[in-house]
């Protein structure tokens, strides 16, 4: 019996010869449209979200893509298909690919299962038996991403936040969260059970807080490591000696060392940010720049001009 042919690449918008990364990007931008969170109670959007995730998971996949891709470009979408003798005669191992489930137990199309020969439940084409009562997927899960803003200190003493949770159809919820000491920035902290849940029933996703960090006053990072800038005279510069730094363990005093260039990086060992889960720090790095003074005294005036002499009878000699 004929299935409809399904188009993955005009349902996903992108050029039989896209590159992975155009797939992709293409597919994420069409989830965020019409995810049922997005479109609450619309089963046109319901569907539409299906097709493309069915299309993604063929596409996103080069073994898939080349065997889809086999079929050749000349089909219509909507058009009666027939695989070719012996063309169903192969399994892929989808893994838990739940939600969405038709009659079948399959998540995806018709077309979909007869060209991957695979078996969702009882009846589902073009596989072997399903076993007893069929196969069962457990239900997709969705989950969900939003940013949090820490600051660097929160970033390395770990903090507790409230957030608040809104479900469609549900009233805001606060929730406190806590945040393990060493988090980075772009890292991504879970709480479980606190995303969207399945239109079709099933557990609820994940929500996920992506760091962000807050601009600090004095201090950036790298890594592991903290960065500061230290300024610091042309005398102290010359002859060294010894300054004071801000950390985040508070203010210590690095020794400064003779002749001393802008651009200089002293390094205060295990003052930076602490590693997740361990015990161990980064370091504190100190850039020195080297600042001239706006204004002089006439003491001071003298003592330069002192040593403008001696750098004039250096080179002329």
């Amino acid at each position: 019996m004929p299935v409809k042919y399904k188009d993955y690449y005009q349902i996903l918008g992108v050029a039989r010869s896209a590159t992975d990364k155009e797939i992709k990007a293409n597919y994420r931008k069409l989830a965020r449209q019409f995810h049922p969170d997005a479109n609450p109670g619309s089963k046109t959007a319901e569907e539409k979200f299906k097709e493309i995730t069915e299309a993604y998971e063929v596409l996103k996949d080069p073994e898939k893509r080349r065997r889809y891709d086999m079929l050749g470009g000349n089909w219509k979408a909507g058009a009666d298909f027939t695989p070719p003798p012996g063309f169903n005669n192969f399994n892929f191992d989808f893994g838990n690919l739940g939600g969405f489930a038709g009659k079948t137990g399959s998540p995806f199309s018709d077309f979909f299962d007869v060209l991957f020969g695979q078996t969702f439940g009882t009846g589902a084409a073009g596989g072997g038996p399903a076993g007893a009562g069929g196969v069962k997927k457990p239900q997709q899960k969705f989950d969900q991403e939003a940013e949090i803003e820490l600051t660097i200190e929160e970033l390395a003493r770990g903090t507790a936040r409230n957030i608040q949770v809104t479900r469609p159809g549900q009233a805001a919820r606060t929730l406190q969260v806590k945040i393990p000491a060493g988090v980075r920035p772009g890292s991504k902290v879970r709480v479980p059970g606190e995303g969207p849940q399945n239109p079709q029933g099933g557990t609820s996703g994940d929500l996920f807080l992506r760091v962000k960090v807050k601009p600090h006053p004095f201090l950036t990072i790298e890594g592991d490591n903290l960065i500061s800038e230290l300024q610091i005279t042309a005398p102290l510069a010359v002859l060294g000696g010894e300054a004071t730094v801000n950390t985040l363990d508070g203010a210590v005093h690095i020794n400064v060392p003779p002749l001393s260039q802008s651009g200089r990086m002293l390094r205060l060992r295990e003052r930076g940010l602490p590693k997740l889960k361990q015990s161990v720090r980064g370091d504190h790095l100190v850039r020195l720049k080297v600042v001239l003074p706006t204004s002089v005294t006439p003491e001071e005036k003298a003592l330069y001009e002192q040593l403008l002499a001696i750098e004039k009878s250096k080179s002329q000699a």
